[in-house]
C-alpha cells in the first residue's frame, strides 16, 4: 500500500481550501522501504507502483511538495521524473532565459536572484502550455528564494467579485501579448530569451515555423531580433477535471515586468480587441495574487525537495533571494 511508504505531514505554511490542505506535503513513512534504503531505485519503483495514488493527490490538492525523499543531484531529478511516466513538453515559445542540465531537466530561470517574476501559470501566454511541472531544489537559498504558489479558481473568484466587468471582457476578447526578443538570451531579465533558444533554432525559416505551431506571429527586426504577437488567446479557462473555471494568463507577469530597452511593459499585453488594459486593475490583481495572508502559500526549500504543480489548478511565481539558489525544471504534457 502506498501508506506503507508514503506519509502525508504537515507544515505551517500550508492553508485549507474546501476541507483539503493545499498543497498536500509528503515524506517518506518512517521505518518503510524507502527510509532505511535511502536507495532512489526504491524511490522511483515507489512512484510507478503508486502513480495512480499519487494523481489522485494531485488532482484534490493541486500541487504535491516532496521532502525527504533520496533526490539530491539533477541526474536523481531527471529520474524522478521520468518515473512518474508524464510525455515531456519541450520549452518551445517561454519568456525565461533557461538551459538544458541533463535529460528533461532543465534551468527554471536564469535571470538574477535578485528580481522577483510574478505570478502566472507556465507558458500561458501561448497556445501549447504544459498540463503538470516538476521544480527541483539542487541548492537551497539560505533566505527567501521561495517558489509560492496560489490556486488559480481561487483567484479567479476574488478578481471576478472586485471587478466583474473587467473579468467579463477578458472571457470575451482574451488577450494579445507582443515582445520583442533579441537574438540571443539575455540573462540580466526574468523574460530575457533570445529568439534563438525561444525556437531552438538559428535559422529564421525554421523559428517561423515553430512560431506558426504556436500560433505566434513574427515581425523581423533590422538589427536581427523579432517582435512576437501572440494571440487572441484565453485569459480565463475551464480546467476540465475539476470543472472550475481558473485565472489562466500571464497578464500581471507580463504588464508589470516585460520591460527593458526594447518593450513597453504596459504595451506588453492588450485585450483581444487590440485595447489597453486598466493600469490600476492589473496592479490591484497584482495586490491579490501576493495576498499571502490568505491565499499564497511559500514553503522555504531545502535542499533535495520538490514539487510537482497541476499547471491547469495552480499559478506560481519566484521570491528574491541574495543568497545562491539553484532550483531546476521540468515541463510535461
Amino acid at each position: 500500500m502506498a501508506e506503507d511508504l508514503f506519509t502525508e505531514i504537515k507544515v505551517h505554511q500550508q492553508k485549507t481550501f474546501d476541507g483539503d490542505l493545499f498543497p498536500t506535503v509528503l515524506s517518506p513513512k518512517l521505518g518503510g522501504a524507502i527510509t532505511t534504503s535511502h536507495d532512489l531505485s526504491v524511490f522511483t519503483e515507489a512512484i510507478r507502483a503508486y502513480k495512480p495514488w499519487l494523481q489522485s493527490l494531485l488532482l484534490k490538492s493541486g500541487a504535491i511538495f516532496f521532502r525527504g525523499f533520496p533526490v539530491s543531484t539533477a541526474s536523481d531529478f531527471n529520474d524522478v521524473v521520468e518515473a512518474f511516466g508524464f510525455e515531456e513538453l519541450p520549452y518551445i515559445g517561454g519568456a525565461a532565459p533557461r538551459s538544458k542540465v541533463i535529460g528533461r531537466v532543465f534551468t527554471a530561470n536564469e535571470s538574477p536572484l535578485d528580481q522577483k517574476i510574478p505570478f502566472h501559470h507556465e507558458l500561458a501566454q501561448v497556445p501549447k502550455f504544459p498540463s503538470k511541472l516538476f521544480f527541483f531544489c539542487e541548492t537551497a537559498p539560505a533566505k527567501g528564494g521561495e517558489t509560492p504558489i496560489v490556486l488559480s479558481h481561487i483567484i479567479y473568484q476574488r478578481i471576478k467579485e472586485k471587478y466583474p466587468e473587467f473579468v467579463e471582457r477578458l472571457e470575451k476578447h482574451g488577450l494579445i501579448y507582443t515582445k520583442a526578443l533579441k537574438e540571443e538570451d539575455d540573462h540580466t531579465s526574468a523574460f530575457g530569451r533570445g529568439w534563438k533558444s525561444t525556437f531552438l533554432t538559428h535559422d529564421k525559416s525554421v523559428a517561423e515555423e515553430r512560431a506558426a505551431e504556436l500560433g505566434l506571429r513574427l515581425e523581423w527586426e533590422e538589427d536581427g531580433g523579432v517582435k512576437t504577437i501572440t494571440g487572441p488567446i484565453p485569459a480565463i479557462r475551464t480546467d476540465e477535471s475539476r470543472q472550475r473555471k481558473v485565472w489562466f494568463n500571464s497578464m500581471v507577469r507580463a504588464y508589470t515586468s516585460w520591460g527593458d530597452a526594447r518593450n513597453d511593459q504596459l504595451k506588453a499585453v492588450t485585450f483581444g480587441d487590440g485595447e489597453p488594459l486598466p493600469a490600476d486593475i492589473i496592479f490591484d490583481c497584482a495586490t491579490i495574487l501576493d495576498d499571502e495572508s490568505v491565499e499564497s502559500v511559500a514553503i522555504p526549500w531545502q535542499q533535495g525537495d520538490f514539487l510537482l504543480l497541476d499547471n491547469w489548478a495552480a499559478l506560481h511565481a519566484r521570491r528574491p533571494s541574495h543568497t545562491p539558489r539553484r532550483v531546476l525544471a521540468s515541463l510535461c504534457k
